[in-house]
């Protein structure tokens, strides 16, 4: 996709933090882009934030629940009669659930899994057929928690295990169809994840705009060529010299 001009993407989670960076990027080269994201109200601010920036390309947006698989092929019908082909799925939606395995209730544990791991079955599923028409691309955010386990993280250990394990299979079962798959680790990223509010003091961390540009640099990459999975993290942790 050296011209990226055009091109269409998908984007779950769209409205804040990594996904509204994603988007940003992509307009900037003059990508079109469909965000979602739970409330109205939130697609609303970000859609009009996106397309007052006086970037190339356009956004719009639906209100669309990942753990529904209908409310995603909605999503992507309304891209397709907007922008024409879908060229891109960004699987980013996610939340977080973190306490020791006899505090964690079944609903914290069912809401991670739904959303971090069906979710993103949801999302390719809902793209699949674009995707293959385009031979296209799809990415999905997962984190450095995907191979790293840490205390209180028993579910979202296992839901980003599980997608950067769910992300490679698919890349072996599309990758015949010209489709690349690509999953992206991060470590800290200066977002509102979990109920964070990003300050000055998380200049140390990991900003959207760079996974925006590391998803630019993907898509530019050389069809041939497929990093499939990529760890990227802070340079100083803690922002310590």
């Amino acid at each position: 996709m050296n011209n990226l001009k055009g091109k269409t993407a998908y984007i779950t989670g769209g409205t804040k933090g990594i996904g509204l960076g994603i988007a940003e990027a992509m307009m900037a080269e003059g990508m079109n882009v469909l965000i979602t994201g739970r409330t109205k109200a939130t697609i609303t601010n970000a859609v009009k934030s996106l397309n007052t920036k006086g970037l190339k390309g356009k956004a719009i947006g639906v209100e669309a629940d990942v753990r529904n698989l209908e409310e995603q092929e909605k999503a992507v019908a309304q891209l397709t009669k907007n922008f024409g082909q879908l060229d891109v799925v960004i699987a980013n939606a996610g939340v977080g659930h973190f306490a020791a395995i006899e505090d964690m209730t079944s609903e914290q544990w069912q809401e991670t899994m739904d959303v971090n791991l069906t979710g993103v079955f949801n999302s390719i599923k809902a793209g699949l057929d674009g995707l293959k028409t385009s031979k296209g691309y799809f990415i999905s955010i997962a984190s450095l928690a995907g191979t790293n386990f840490f205390a209180k993280g028993a579910a979202y250990n296992a839901s980003k295990f599980g997608l950067v394990g769910f992300t490679q299979a698919v890349m072996l079962d599309l990758r015949k169809y010209g489709i690349k798959c690509t999953t992206i680790m991060p470590g800290s990223v200066a977002t509102y994840f979990n109920n964070h509010t990003p300050t000055s003091d998380d200049d140390w961390k990991i900003q959207p705009e760079d996974l925006g540009q590391m998803v630019i640099d993907l898509l530019r990459m050389n069809e041939r060529t497929l990093p499939s999975k990529i760890e990227v993290r802070p340079t100083i942790p803690g922002g310590k010299k």
